[in-house]
This record gives structure tokens, sequence and C-alpha cells, in this order.
């Protein structure tokens, strides 16, 4: 976390956490703050996100100091851009805390560049969890399977033969390289290399569990010679 997003949380009276946030990052909060899990897993969760936006507002309004600890970053796929709506309505004054996202992160761990000169100029960061009506990613798939030159995909790991039965349907090659990082940068990280052909079967053999980050493009080639994490 940032020095900033821990300054923040020193002066906390109440801290309104996530499930990804780690108990030695809760420790820097005063004893006295009063802490509320609201963390959210795939179909369970603490409460609904409307709720979420409710309990900030309320403890708010009685006069304290909040906190709402994220993991990653707050706008990156992270409802932080809803709940600061819902402040802006109740009149609140708040700030914004950028972190760190897991999109970059995880596959830095992994030694995977989601950029690098005469490879990848581009990148783009996705939802893979289920967001439509019909309980698929609510992506333009037909654009974004070839516009991009990597693709990180958040959320995904459950929906994963679907994401990829969609990138090879609109023109993605099959051979396409992709890693799947799960518990990126703790002592418990993950990856599993393959191609869009073999990495479902790939990772169902490794049982990858949440929260994972898949990339998928040529830089996926380079862990082979700059994955650092592991030798360490």
């Amino acid at each position: 976390m940032t020095l900033k997003g821990r300054a923040c949380l020193q002066q906390a009276d109440v801290v309104v956490y996530d499930r990804l946030v780690d108990e030695s990052i809760l420790k820097e909060a005063p004893e006295r703050a009063e802490k509320i899990y609201v963390g959210k897993a795939s179909n369970r969760h603490t409460l609904p996100q409307e709720a979420i936006n409710q309990l900030l507002v309320e403890k708010a309004k009685e006069g304290k100091t909040v906190v709402r600890l994220k993991g990653g970053d707050p706008f990156v796929l992270g409802r932080g851009g809803e709940e600061a709506e819902a402040l802006a309505l109740g009149r609140i004054p708040f700030e914004v805390v950028p972190g760190i996202s897991s999109a970059v992160a995880g596959p830095a761990y992994a030694g995977i560049p989601v950029t690098h000169r005469g490879i990848a100029s581009s990148f783009t960061v996705v939802t893979g969890h289920k967001a439509s009506d019909r309980g698929e990613p609510n992506i333009a798939w037909d654009k974004l399977a070839t516009g991009t030159d990597t693709l990180v995909i958040l959320m995904g790991i459950g929906n994963l033969s679907h994401l990829v039965e969609q990138l090879i349907k609109h023109g993605r090659s099959s051979s396409t390289p992709v890693a799947v990082i799960t518990q990126g940068t703790t002592p418990h990280q993950r990856c599993v290399t393959g191609t869009l052909q073999d990495i479902v079967e790939r990772v169902s053999a490794e049982d990858l569990k949440p929260p994972s980050v898949i990339v998928i493009g040529e830089v996926v080639n380079l862990r082979d010679h700059l994955h650092w994490f592991e030798k360490k």
C-alpha cells in the first residue's frame, strides 16, 4: 500500500474493508477504530453493494473519519466509483487514494511485463466476472479479441472456458500464450502458462482458485527468463 494510504488509515475512526485486505494492513488502523468487514466472494456477499454505499454515508454522517479499504486500486474494477457517487449524492466530502492494481502487480510478480518494446505497446484490463443478464461478461469481444496487444482479465478464472471460447471465436489465435496467476505477490503465488488452446485444461489440472489474474498475449513468453519471484 502507499504511504498516503497508510497515513489515512492511521487517522480512521471506522475502517470498512474487503476480503483481500491483509490482516497486517488492518493493524495500521488505531485500536479504537471500528472495523467492519464487507468482503465479497463469488456468489457470497457479506453486504450487497447498495448496503455498503449506505453504510459509508451513515458512518460519515455520524461525524466519523471513514476509510474504505480495498485491495488493489479502488477505481479499477473495484466499485470505487459507485461508492464515491453515493458519497457525492449524500454531500459527504471524500478523497481517493490510488492503489496498485493486481492487473499490473500480479503479472509483474510472475515476470510478465504487460507492455514490452517490440512485443506489446498496449494492454487492456477487463472483467471476467459474470456481469450480464445471461451470466456472461458484457464485453465487446468482436472488437477486443484482436484490438489490443495484451489482455488482462480480472475475476475470470471461474469463467475461463467462456472467455477462451469468445477470444478464439472472434479472431485471436488459439496459439496465443496465456498465463493464469493466482494468489499473486503472496508466498502462495502460483502461475500456470499455456495457450488459448490448452489453458483451460492446464488450470483445471492444477486446480487454481481465485483470486487470479489472467494474462493473454505474446508478453507471457517473457516469463521464461524474467520470472524472479520463484527464485527468491
